[in-house]
């Protein structure tokens, strides 16, 4: 497996000196992958009916492609991956655009992964239905590959006209896209679709079970798993050093391909101690 790390969203704070003294010490750690979260919005805790969430408007999100167009500057190999993007909640060509941007200007070091999310407050105020989201997703994947491969496109959907234009420039290479969750329905969609998945669970039976029905999917569309990725996560915060092993060796024998660190939420510190945590990790785990 190759060995990355996760942004510490929160706590990378917003100068972007310790910005680049995070990307450029992971990429010299010998991090392989660099993951970004995504959150458009936080709701506000004192609001009718009240909140409860894994976070509100208090936690800060980096808007993953802007960042990544920033650390593409700052790094030479880092794989750039978004985990995950809310992708039906935004507009498909302006993600087109903007990750091609970033393929172009990071030599297509950018790996697209992407979810349906579970906020309905971001979709609401986006002004997107939350309702038909997977749906939305599905012609999304198919109408940003048409949108990166051809130079004039005559694209009628449910959710999209395109009435022969594109965008330009393109990226050289394909992007390839990552789906992100565990419902049925996202499995099935991820198998026919995708290029990989990053499950949002543990190393554990449910995730065995997902991968064992993403193969049977690929196989009925005639897809082998040969170039699929499937990109794991680990916590720093409560490890230890035999739990870290057991956790990698496990994922590993699952067929994960990938697994980044995440050393948030892990108590207050700075950006030499985040790079201390990993540092710590990779050592243990053999990155």
């Amino acid at each position: 497996m190759d060995y990355g790390v996760v942004l510490p969203h929160n706590e990378i704070g917003t100068d972007p000196g310790a910005m680049k003294a995070y990307v450029q010490g992971v990429e010299a750690l010998g991090a392989k992958h660099l993951l970004i979260y995504d959150h458009v919005l936080g709701a506000d805790p004192d609001r009718e009916g009240g909140w409860r969430g894994p976070y509100d408007k208090d936690i800060a999100f980096h808007e993953p492609l802007t960042t990544f167009a920033f650390i593409a500057a700052l790094t030479e190999s880092i794989e750039l991956i978004t985990a995950i993007l809310i992708l039906p909640q935004r507009q498909t060509a302006l993600v087109a655009k903007q990750a091609a941007e970033v393929a172009i200007l990071s030599n297509n070091r950018l790996r697209l992964g992407i979810g349906t999310g579970w906020n309905k407050i971001e979709y609401e105020s986006l002004n997107v239905d939350f309702a038909a989201r997977g749906k939305r997703q599905a012609e999304q994947v198919e109408l940003l590959r048409e949108l990166w491969g051809n130079d004039s496109l005559d694209y009628t959907g449910d959710y999209h006209r395109i009435d022969k234009a594109s965008i330009n420039p393109r990226p050289t290479r394909p992007i390839p896209i990552w789906f992100g969750g565990a419902a049925p329905a996202l499995l099935r969609r991820c198998a026919k679709m995708g290029d990989g998945w990053i499950p949002l669970m543990g190393a554990n039976s449910a995730a065995a079970d997902a991968i064992k029905m993403i193969k049977e999917e690929r196989e009925k569309v005639g897809k082998s798993m040969d170039g699929f990725e499937i990109l794991a996560q680990a916590q720093f915060a409560g490890g230890t050093e035999e739990r870290w092993i057991a956790h990698s060796s496990k994922w590993s024998d699952l067929g994960a391909t990938k697994i980044a660190i995440a050393t948030h939420n892990a108590g207050e510190c700075d950006v030499d101690e985040h790079l201390k945590r990993i540092e710590t990790y990779f050592k243990v785990v053999g990155a």
